[in-house]
């Protein structure tokens, strides 16, 4: 008679039993590795900057950026501010040593005015005349010094960037246009217009 469990059901059953751990091992290795993942996705998310660690990281490091941009704007706005000081100083100085050399070339054509209404017009009509003349080119050689030209206004052709008419006149002696009289002188200074001449005008 056959042993109700034979030699093969034996060795079939220990397998099985090997094949199955135990419910509590296996509840306690489900929990590391599920604890293992979890450090993985914690340090994962701190590298990329979401977990708490990595936002305080990167909050950290925009403060500091902040305050340095900011600081860089604020010594940038300080050394234009002092640029421009800087600048509209030396244009003062310029403009003001401009003026000075030009009253100090005045200052001897003053002098021979002041002599001038010290002598006595009656005295010498000539000589007083040609002190005036004197004068007069004194202050002419001074203009082109300073690079002051007259505008050439008689025979010219009217141009009204230089010219100013104040009237005018037919003549058949002279060509349309053109300038036949000047009441005022025009004056330059370079390419810059000082004043225009003011002008009698031709016309048909």
């Amino acid at each position: 008679m056959a042993h109700p469990f034979d030699d093969d059901d034996v060795d079939k059953g220990s397998t099985a039993a090997e094949a199955v751990d135990d419910p509590a091992d296996v509840s306690a290795e489900a929990a590391a590795d599920r604890g293992s993942a979890a450090k993985v996705d914690a340090s994962a998310e701190a590298a990329a900057g979401k977990g708490p660690a990595g936002k305080t990281d990167l909050l950290a490091e925009f403060t500091r950026e902040k305050e340095a941009l900011q600081d860089r704007l604020l010594r940038l706005a300080a050394e234009f501010d002092n640029y421009r000081k800087r600048i509209d100083r030396d244009r003062r100085d310029q403009a003001d040593a401009a003026v000075a050399s030009a009253v100090e070339d005045l200052l001897p054509i003053i002098d021979n005015l002041e002599r001038a209404l010290e002598t006595p017009a009656g005295s010498d009509p000539d000589a007083y005349r040609q002190g005036v003349e004197l004068i007069h080119r004194q202050m002419m050689d001074l203009l082109r010094r300073r690079g002051v030209t007259v505008i050439e206004s008689v025979g010219a052709d009217f141009d009204p960037l230089v010219h100013q008419a104040v009237t005018h006149e037919v003549s058949p002696d002279h060509r349309e246009g053109e300038v036949v009289e000047e009441f005022r002188r025009g004056y330059k200074l370079g390419d810059r217009l000082l004043r225009p001449a003011m002008v009698k005008v031709a016309k048909a």
